[in-house]
């Protein structure tokens, strides 16, 4: 199945998206999205009046393994460290929906041609809401990019923006692959730092507050997040279980005559009405709550990794102390040791800085030699509280949005099962 979402024509889910507060300086969309077998081609427009760029207006296409690549050169940049790194959009998962879809194209004889059609209805719809979703969440990581005022300057960003021909980004070899896996266990391993600290005191009350909570919030939404998977999937199933239903009542109305046959047929299209609602009310959830849990399930993850790299960074530093001391004591290579110290101090206090007080580039700074608009924020805001006023924002958002649409469906759900007594009633 071949799908094209083009803006205009088709919405794209907004729910994954963050408070985004950053200048109109630069901005970033995906215009068009074409879904092949194999990929997705995203057509990423930016409107900018930045100098580096040639053009105020320009568009590119791109493929998810592009994205990743992105994605990779920030989070093994040791520039960036102290920030948290937006999470990777997902790979685009159709298997399920194609798969369900070729099943239900070879036939099955249990079930009346009417069924077949809604069930295809369905399926097709799901694949489409799969889809735009797998859009939105890759906007969504072009946009918390750009919208941060260092994450946007990066040459990689310019290059994934701007530059027209394909990246030639391929896939990891085995060896790389092979590494990648090692460099997991040796994190994993150096997490004890985070969850046991190892011995390893943390010098700030900030941060053994933040590593607390988000130990613990990385927990629990990962939790209402399957919870939220749960409840979701049931309304789906309860909106697949009214096709046979109201087959069924269908099909007993055409045998009956009569009353018996008109009540058969409101009933018939009674739960076929039922099962549209029952699919907006599974979708409102899945966009508003459950996309919403999965996405700070990664942006927790990111969060946590920040906190990772700044006690790695706390770790080197104290062994740096140690192997001072050591040389002070032999009074051998005592000046090297004294560079590797001051480098290791200066790396930690650059993480802690970013994460905790932001970054502030004065009319010199890094900000002067780009962004020379007089909207652009001079102080970075603190990583962690940002992530902090991002979350609520987003939650609040959400939640209200969700409220109001159960409220809207039980309403609709109410009048229409009052409006169907009195029909069956035969009142006025």
């Amino acid at each position: 199945m071949e799908v094209h979402l083009e803006a205009g024509k088709e919405s794209k889910p907004s729910s994954t998206s963050a408070d985004l507060q950053g200048d109109s300086s630069l901005q970033v969309e995906i215009s068009d999205a074409v879904s092949e077998r194999d990929k997705v081609k995203f057509t990423v427009q930016t409107k900018s009046c930045v100098p580096h760029f040639s053009r105020p207006e320009f568009s590119v296409v791109r493929h998810h393994e592009e994205f990743i690549w992105l994605h990779n050169a920030y989070v093994e940049n040791a520039e960036y460290a102290g920030l948290i790194i937006p999470p990777a959009p997902p790979r685009p998962d159709f298997e399920a929906s194609r798969e369900k879809l070729q099943k239900l194209g070879e036939g099955d004889s249990s079930i009346t041609r009417e069924e077949f059609a809604k069930m295809k209805e369905e399926l097709e719809a799901e694949y489409l809401a799969i889809f735009k979703k797998t859009v939105a969440m890759h906007e969504v990581f072009l946009q918390r990019l750009a919208a941060h005022p260092t994450l946007r300057r990066d040459h990689n960003f310019f290059v994934f923006l701007e530059y027209s021909q394909d990246l030639s980004v391929r896939g990891k070899n085995r060896k790389e692959l092979l590494g990648g896996f090692l460099r997991n266990i040796v994190k994993s391993a150096d997490e004890a730092l985070i969850t046991g600290m190892s011995g390893l005191k943390e010098v700030d009350d900030f941060f053994e507050h933040e590593r607390t909570f988000l130990l613990e919030y990385h927990t629990r939404i990962r939790d209402a997040c399957l919870r939220a998977d749960q409840v979701m999937h049931s309304h789906k199933c309860v909106a697949d279980d009214y096709i046979p239903i109201s087959a069924a009542l269908s099909s007993l109305g055409t045998q009956e005559v009569n009353q018996l046959k008109t009540s058969f047929l409101k009933l018939a299209e009674l739960f076929e009405r039922l099962r549209k609602l029952e699919g907006r009310v599974a979708s409102d959830e899945d966009l508003k709550l459950s996309d919403m849990l999965r996405y700070y399930v990664r942006d927790s993850q990111a969060a946590k990794d920040l906190l990772y790299r700044r006690l790695r960074a706390l770790a080197d530093y104290e062994n740096a102390n140690k192997a001072l001391d050591k040389a002070r004591t032999r009074n051998r290579e005592v000046r090297s040791a004294e560079r590797h110290q001051q480098l290791c101090c200066q790396r930690f206090e650059r993480l802690s800085d970013s994460a905790k007080q932001g970054k502030r580039h004065g009319p010199g700074g890094p900000a002067a030699a780009l962004l020379t608009l007089p909207q652009c924020p001079l102080l970075s805001p603190p990583e962690l509280v940002d992530f902090r006023c991002r979350r609520v924002s987003s939650f609040r958002k959400n939640l209200t949005e969700l409220a109001e649409l159960e409220l809207k469906h039980a309403k609709a759900s109410t009048l229409l099962l009052r409006n169907t007594l009195v029909i069956l009633k035969g009142e006025p």
